[in-house]
């Protein structure tokens, strides 16, 4: 087992309730947010906001929310939430007393927030599971997706943060992997925000450049890797498993990287986020990368979310 797992938990019924397998059943993964950050003055702040918001939306309908994962499981306040917000008519009943009831009714407000928000499947940061089982990560995200899209003046606290584990049960045992998520964006970075709404703008305004662009940053990238006897022919698929990345990081900051540290010929989408996680917090670490990044996004291909990264570095060498 994995000893970053026995160092999360620092209570011993914690620990034991995660380890029993009804919790996380064979084959099954639960990102959760760490003890460590479950008191972050940081997020706590923003628990605070999201339910003064709530309630101050809900106020004529007399609904007082105290708990976001408590009392937003069932889909009763989201469905009240959203039909003031967004004025959305949703074809389900307002009160579901039976879980199954519940499930369906969840299932229909998260559908509609998805088409409202625009959002594919792979850009979801939540599911009908994880927040009917009163996950506070994917809530939050959730929320604060919501809140971004209707009430977009809404002042939340920016750069909030939590340390998350992943735990996986596998036929080998529970693995886990720790990361750092962000919540919410930082609004204190304009340089970010200007570098976001150039890329932006470069792929719904001026696509007929996206290929001059692309080709700018392939020659930069095989400058520095081609020392090693690489060629990088594609942006979208040659970065999504973080080894590419992570060569190029080591090459331009000088960092040796042990190859227990990551794994050369990822056989899995965890082994590919590994690989990405590790590379972001390098460069977090080193003071290039300072605005929130998916992990997901980049193994998933997006080449956007790729192509913002390695702006970072291109703009520094």
């Amino acid at each position: 087992m994995d000893a970053d797992f026995l160092n999360v938990f620092t209570q011993p019924s914690t620990l034991e309730q995660f380890l029993t397998e009804d919790v996380i059943a064979r084959g099954e993964k639960k990102k959760l947010i760490k003890p460590t950050s479950s008191n972050n003055p940081r997020l706590e702040e923003l628990k605070l906001a999201l339910i003064e918001w709530i309630n101050r939306t809900l106020k004529e309908e007399h609904i007082v929310v105290k708990s976001l994962e408590e009392d937003l499981f069932d889909g009763l306040v989201l469905h009240h939430l959203l039909e003031n917000l967004g004025s959305l008519k949703l074809d389900v009943d307002k009160i579901a007393l039976t879980e199954k009831k519940q499930r369906q009714k969840l299932s229909v407000i998260l559908e509609a927030v998805a088409k409202c928000l625009q959002l594919e499947g792979s850009q979801l940061r939540w599911s009908v599971e994880s927040i009917f089982a009163k996950d506070l990560l994917s809530t939050l995200h959730l929320l604060v997706a919501i809140a971004k899209h209707f009430d977009p003046s809404l002042a939340l606290p920016p750069n909030v943060q939590v340390e998350t584990i992943t735990i996986e049960n596998t036929s080998r045992g529970l693995k886990t992997e720790n990361a750092v998520e962000y919540i919410t964006e930082s609004k204190e970075n304009t340089e970010a925000e200007s570098r976001d709404d150039a890329f932006d703008e470069l792929f719904s305004c001026a696509p007929d450049k996206l290929d001059a662009v692309k080709q700018v940053f392939l020659e930069f990238v095989n400058q520095h890797v081609g020392k090693l006897g690489l060629n990088v022919k594609d942006i979208e698929s040659q970065f999504s498993d973080g080894v590419i990345l992570l060569i190029l990081i080591g090459q331009l900051e000088g960092y040796f990287l042990n190859l227990r540290n990551f794994f050369l010929t990822p056989a899995s989408t965890t082994e590919m986020l590994h690989n990405v996680h590790l590379a972001l917090e390098l460069l977090a670490d080193g003071g290039l990368l300072n605005f929130p990044v998916s992990s997901e996004d980049i193994v998933n291909g997006d080449m956007k979310t790729t192509m913002r990264v390695l702006y970072c570095l291109y703009s520094k060498y």
